[in-house]
C-alpha cells in the first residue's frame, strides 16, 4: 500500500518543503554550485535506494548540464577522476552522513573542512541531511516515480 504523505500530513509536508527551500537558499548564499547539490542528492538517493528521488535529481542534474558519464559513474566516484576535490569531499561526507551508525570519520570531516568554507560545509551537511530525510519518506511511503 502506498501513502501520500503530502495529502495525509499537509503541515509536516509544508515544513519539509520549507526546510528544503531554506537549504537551497543557504547554498546560493554560500556560493555552492547547483550541480554539487545534485551530486549530493543523487549519491544519498543511490545509497538509500530511493527511485523517486533518483529519477527527480538525475533529471535535475541533466537540466543543469551535467554529463551522462558523470551521472553514470557516480556510484563509483572514488574510481574515476571525473569529480573535483571539492565534489569528492562532499560525496565522502554525504556517504558518511547517510551511513551514520559508524559516525563521520575524522579524515572525512577534515577533508571536507579543507575543501569548503565553514559556511559551505554547513550547507553540505544540511543538504545531505535533507535528502536523507526525503529518501526515508519516499522509501517508507513507497513513493512512485513517474514512468517516462
Amino acid at each position: 500500500m502506498r501513502i501520500n504523505l503530502h495529502k495525509t500530513s499537509p503541515a509536516a509536508s509544508r515544513a519539509m518543503f520549507a526546510f528544503s527551500q531554506a537549504v537551497a537558499e543557504e547554498s546560493d548564499r554560500a556560493g555552492l554550485a547547483p550541480d554539487l547539490l545534485e551530486l549530493i542528492k543523487i549519491r544519498a538517493s543511490q545509497l538509500n535506494g530511493c527511485a523517486f528521488c533518483l529519477d527527480m535529481h538525475t533529471r535535475d542534474a541533466r537540466k543543469l548540464g551535467m554529463g551522462e558519464q558523470r551521472l553514470d559513474l557516480l556510484a563509483a566516484w572514488r574510481e574515476t577522476d571525473l569529480y573535483s576535490e571539492q565534489e569528492r569531499a562532499a560525496l565522502a561526507l554525504t556517504e558518511a552522513i547517510t551511513n551514520l551508525p559508524g559516525g563521520v570519520p575524522d579524515d572525512v570531516w577534515e577533508e571536507a573542512a579543507e575543501a569548503f568554507s565553514e559556511e559551505q560545509l554547513s550547507v553540505v551537511v544540511w543538504a545531505a541531511t535533507v535528502i536523507n530525510t526525503w529518501n526515508r519518506l519516499g522509501v517508507t511511503s513507497r513513493a512512485d516515480f513517474p514512468r517516462r
